[in-house]
């Protein structure tokens, strides 16, 4: 009597392997991808907007420095820089 293998015959083995194969293939075939929601886009846009505003100085020291300089001068403040202002005051408060 000649025994041949002593493990049998496993024809799901063949299959299986088979569909390894296949899912690496399609594994390789596809690509990450990430998806993000209006709220995620609109929070990172705040947090980006918050970031720059505290990066930026509060005072501009050199014109601050101008206009104090100017302001010393007599003739500086006159009824056209007067009027001037009162525009500026007037237009961002949509009077």
């Amino acid at each position: 009597m000649v025994i041949n293998r002593l493990d049998g015959i496993n024809p799901l083995q063949d299959m299986q392997n088979a569909q390894r194969l296949q899912n690496k293939n399609s594994v390789r075939d596809t690509a990450d991808s990430i998806n993000l929601s209006d709220e995620a886009r609109e929070l990172a846009e705040a947090y980006y907007a918050s970031k720059v505003a505290k990066e930026t100085p509060d005072v501009r020291a050199d014109k601050v420095a101008e206009i104090k300089e100017k302001i010393k001068n007599p003739s500086y403040i006159n009824a056209a820089v007067i009027n001037a202002v009162a525009n500026t005051i007037m237009d961002a408060y949509g009077i």
